[in-house]
């Protein structure tokens, strides 16, 4: 007698949500904090007031990180659900239209026209909405808007990015503050990269380059700006 193994699949798309609200949050915490450490200190600033910089930096990066997921997040649930009530007028006012609708999409996906009438019958009698949501307008369990666990997300690995650039002013003396910090926030995006490389399964090479690039970029364009600004003050 032949034993039946259960075939349990973990694909990695089912990260997406939470993946792409943490490695954003955590990517914009360091790159925008560094930056803005780098501008005051190029400016010839204080220790005391580069540190009061920073953690004025994190809080009002984090609030906004939150506010700002929740509300992009909210307005693509928004658009989810109308989306769905919409399809869900439809299949009460004229199912047989959204029946072939439904068949169409599966005869252009490679089915014969029976048996995708067959396929399309059998999947609306279990859920309709289900079936129209999934195939026609490409809503998923995976795939659905998730406001509050993008707020969260985002906000908390905003400030755990934020607090590495500013754990480097602390332990920093004054004159070698701003290469240190410069190369610490650098190896962290790196490091942030190709974490978030392996927990996607995409090249970790090439996710570390492009993620500390930019970083690299964004934080001696704020460094210059501020060093022009001290001199002028």
């Amino acid at each position: 007698m032949s034993r039946l193994r259960v075939h349990t699949e973990r694909h990695l798309v089912s990260r997406v949500g939470w993946l792409r609200a943490a490695v954003l949050g955590a990517n914009d915490g360091i790159v925008s904090t560094a930056s803005l450490i780098l501008g005051v200190a190029a400016a010839s600033a204080t220790t005391g007031n580069i540190l009061l910089t920073g953690v004025a930096g994190l809080v009002a990066g984090a609030m906004s990180m939150a506010a700002g997921e929740y509300v992009s997040v909210s307005s693509q649930s928004d658009t989810e659900q109308a989306d769905l009530n919409r399809e869900r007028d439809e299949l009460a006012n004229q199912p047989a239209l959204e029946r072939e609708e439904l068949a169409q999409i599966y005869v252009k996906r490679g089915l014969e026209l029976n048996l995708a009438h067959q396929v399309a019958d059998q999947l609306m009698a279990k859920d309709a909405l289900g079936a129209h949501a999934h195939d026609e307008l490409g809503i998923s369990e995976i795939s659905t808007a998730r406001p509050i666990q993008a707020a969260l997300t985002s906000a908390a690995t905003f400030s755990v990015g934020a607090a590495m650039p500013l754990a480097m002013v602390l332990i920093s003396p004054r004159s070698d503050l701003v290469i240190v910090v410069a190369a610490a926030s650098l190896a962290f995006l790196a490091l942030l990269g190709a974490i978030g490389a392996q927990a996607g399964g995409a090249n970790i090479w090439k996710a570390t380059a492009r993620v500390t690039f930019w970083g690299a970029l964004a934080m001696a364009i704020t460094a210059g700006i501020g060093a022009m600004v001290g001199a002028a003050v």
